[in-house]
């Protein structure tokens, strides 16, 4: 296990900033996953961890050893991408034993090191299997494999779930959390699915335009958004947004609920949502309108569990409450969270 930081790394592609200024910290054997937009600088930042790609500045450290000049074999990361790039005419034994291979490992060392990387994740009985004999679910599993054949003290993962299914991908996430969390290897992970991240991280490091716009636990992280940004890109469906004034207020479409759901001690916000369509996803059914008194030409969606036994008719208002400290303020110039405000009092 090591930690990994990330101290003022800058990332230029002739004109164009991939990455800006990074300052990131791991902590010893935590997940941490890197989350964001296509673009957002996310897979750079962890191919310069790996020395894949060279920081226009700042400086790689893994261990507490600057690591700027140090070759990938060099650094003890192992990396898994997102297409597994396993070699198709080897077997799947020699696939995982590659690594070794590639170090000039010593000969005995290699067959036990191989059946403990396959052990790990339970593909002893395909190790004798090429390639496009496995499942997506199978590949994964000996990319992964062969990535901790090494035993590295730093594990980097690029998208690896994005090729499976997505009943598949749930099972694999999973697997993968029990994997990591049972190694104690420190992991970074990237992927632009939410899910992945909420479901994956100890923490979340949500980036947009090459950089760090909010790092913190998942429920931090979606609760306590720093900006809009954040605010916009976690949660399905996103919160929704309406300006008055100088600022824009939002809250998540599953914290509005008919008026009555709410406990009567909790502060409340009144407001009447007009629908103008309803969609059944069985356990959910989400309204889309806007809220009628504050924000009419605002499209925003309201999220109601099948639990909440309510009769909707598209084209109708209805009364719903917001509780007070769901409310989310920010500024309107620069994004960022701002103090509340009783945007619905009249002064």
């Amino acid at each position: 296990m090591a930690i990994v930081e990330t101290r003022q790394v800058r990332k230029v592609f002739q004109d164009h900033t991939a990455v800006d200024g990074v300052d990131l910290a791991t902590r010893e054997g935590e997940f941490l996953v890197l989350l964001g937009p296509s673009g957002c600088g996310k897979t750079t930042l962890l191919r310069m961890i790996a020395g894949l790609e060279k920081q226009t500045s700042g400086d790689i450290v893994i261990g507490g050893k600057v690591v700027n000049d140090l070759p990938p074999r060099e650094r003890k990361i192992a990396m898994v991408f997102q297409s597994y790039a396993l070699y198709p005419h080897l077997s799947v034994a020699k696939n995982i034993a590659f690594p070794l291979k590639a170090q000039r490992a010593p000969r005995e060392t290699i067959e036990p090191a191989v059946q403990k990387a396959a052990s790990m994740f339970g593909i002893q009985r395909l190790l004798h299997r090429k390639p496009r004999q496995l499942s997506g679910g199978e590949r994964q599993r000996v990319a992964l494999a062969r990535a901790m054949v090494r035993e590295p003290s730093v594990f980097l993962l690029d998208e690896p779930l994005s090729n499976l299914d997505a009943k598949l991908r749930t099972a694999a996430r999973d697997e993968l959390q029990h994997f990591q969390r049972r190694l104690g290897t420190t992991t970074i992970y990237v992927t632009h699915d939410q899910v992945e991240a909420m479901g994956l991280g100890h923490r979340i490091a949500v980036m947009n335009k090459g950089q760090v716009r909010q790092l913190g636990p998942p429920t931090e992280v979606y609760k306590d958004p720093a900006d809009t940004f954040v605010a916009g890109f976690l949660g399905s469906p996103p919160m929704n947004f309406f300006e008055r004034g100088d600022v824009i207020v939002g809250f998540r479409p599953e914290e509005i609920l008919p008026k009555g759901t709410y406990s009567t001690t909790e502060p409340l916000v009144h407001v009447w949502f007009r629908v103008d369509r309803v969609e059944n996803l069985g356990a959910d059914r989400l309204l889309y309108g806007s809220l009628r008194d504050f924000a009419p030409d605002v499209k925003m969606i309201v999220n109601l569990p099948s639990t909440v036994h309510m009769p909707v008719t598209e084209g109708e208002s209805y009364e719903f409450s917001l509780r007070e400290n769901d409310l989310k303020f920010f500024d309107k110039a620069t994004g960022l969270r701002t103090a509340p405000q009783p945007f619905w009092k009249k002064p």
